[in-house]
């Protein structure tokens, strides 16, 4: 666990010297002064505005930081039609054997609404019959799929609620694998916008959304299964790689896309939309445009002259101005912890307008070769922090020793 060494009062001391101190060590910018200068109303007010849609309720995220970019009613709880098949497909691929053979029964067969036209006892690998699931929305596949990967429809169910509640879906509850309408059967735009960014963080589903064609082994005739995507953004977008549509007489329309441009994936989505593939255009244009990603810190990044490095990658999509009031923030580890006996010494993390956006760890960096003894180069790096000077030190005794070099008087 991650907790400050200083006490409650003192620690807003240390972080505002933290953020001052990563700042100079870092090629990061960090301004608490305009973080602390700007209300969180005057924040969102200086957002770019989105455009104008006809759907009910609407969202537009980020698939990497999982950020929500926009929303319009996005936690009103509505009927979703087929988008739940998002659902039904990520818990399928993470329950089971994909290339296992499940068996149609004959209630999967008679499943009303859209359909494969999967006839009962046929057989069929798990992995193709997800094919027929997203492409081509195959109720009969859904059905199938929930009764081999949760021994009943009901079971599976349990299984989606389960992965909603895992997921942090708080506006969303699942009474079928399908989405055909279902007293108590809902989600929301911002929920779906969470759901899809997750489940497009696995490599099957991600291949599985962006195909266009599918073709499978059709045991009753001597020609293939064919599947053409119903998803007609895949051929009217730039960059168009997933996701869903959906429809039921109650829902009316309802759309989840994705697109990726310079290696930015966005998802957007519409419930109860009349005009969805014009309305996904011009929210993936507006996020492209006004969100690009940026990178804050790199792997393997090292905090100059001393021995800590970056863990992991951080980037984020930012909105102009925003990278400027980004504040970095120390969190040191207490000494003993099994992360710190594992060479982690506390996480940088990175906070906006008062709200914490993600954070990398610290860990300890090998001495550079060749690295001269204690003190004996005096510049400044040396003096501050030298390596074999750290040797037993806590991370907090070793950056209060960077604090007091960089900002004292004679403080080496």
């Amino acid at each position: 666990m991650l907790k400050w060494v200083c006490s409650r009062r003192a620690r807003a001391r240390w972080t505002s010297v933290a953020v001052c101190v990563m700042a100079a060590l870092f090629a990061f910018p960090a301004s608490g002064s305009h973080a602390a200068a700007l209300s969180a109303k005057a924040a969102v007010q200086a957002l770019p505005s989105p455009p104008g849609n006809s759907a009910r309720a609407a969202a537009l995220a980020d698939v990497v930081s999982g950020r929500i970019l926009f929303n319009e009613r996005g936690d009103e709880r509505m009927k979703i039609a087929s988008l739940t098949k998002i659902m039904t497909a990520i818990v399928a691929i993470e329950h089971a054997n994909l290339d296992g053979t499940l068996k149609v029964s004959d209630k999967a067969s008679k499943m009303e609404g859209s359909s494969i036209y999967l006839k009962a006892g046929e057989r069929m690998k798990l992995r193709n019959a997800l094919y027929g699931l997203m492409l081509r929305s195959g109720n009969d596949a859904a059905t199938a799929i929930a009764e081999h990967v949760g021994g009943s429809v009901e079971g599976f169910v349990f299984l989606m609620n389960k992965k909603a509640e895992e997921i942090g879906l708080s506006n969303s509850h699942f009474m079928n694998p399908s989405g055909l309408d279902e007293q108590g059967h809902y989600s929301s735009a911002n929920d779906l916008a969470k759901l899809t960014v997750y489940a497009l963080r696995n490599p099957t589903f991600k291949q599985i959304v962006a195909t266009k064609v599918k073709k499978a082994p059709n045991p009753h005739d001597n020609w293939d299964y064919e599947w053409v995507n119903k998803n007609k953004m895949l051929n009217m977008y730039d960059g168009a790689d997933g996701v869903k549509t959906g429809y039921t007489k109650q829902a009316l329309r309802t759309l989840v896309s994705s697109a990726t441009r310079e290696g930015q994936q966005l998802v957007a989505v519409t419930l109860n939309d009349r005009d969805d593939w014009i309305d996904h255009r011009r929210l993936l244009d507006y996020g492209f445009a006004n969100y690009p990603l940026e990178t804050v810190a790199e792997s393997g990044q090292t905090v100059n002259g001393y021995p800590y490095k970056v863990a992991g990658k951080f980037v984020y999509p930012f909105a102009k101005g925003e990278r400027e009031r980004l504040e970095l923030r120390l969190a040191p580890l207490i000494e003993g912890t099994a992360d710190f006996k594992l060479g982690y010494r506390g996480q940088i993390r990175f906070v906006l307008d008062g709200k914490r956006i993600g954070s990398v760890p610290l860990v300890e960096a090998a001495p550079a070769a060749g690295a001269e003894a204690e003190g004996s180069s005096g510049d400044a790096a040396s003096r501050m922090m030298p390596a074999t000077a750290t040797a037993g030190r806590s991370f907090a005794e070793s950056f209060r020793t960077a604090v007091k070099a960089l900002f004292l008087p004679g403080g080496g």
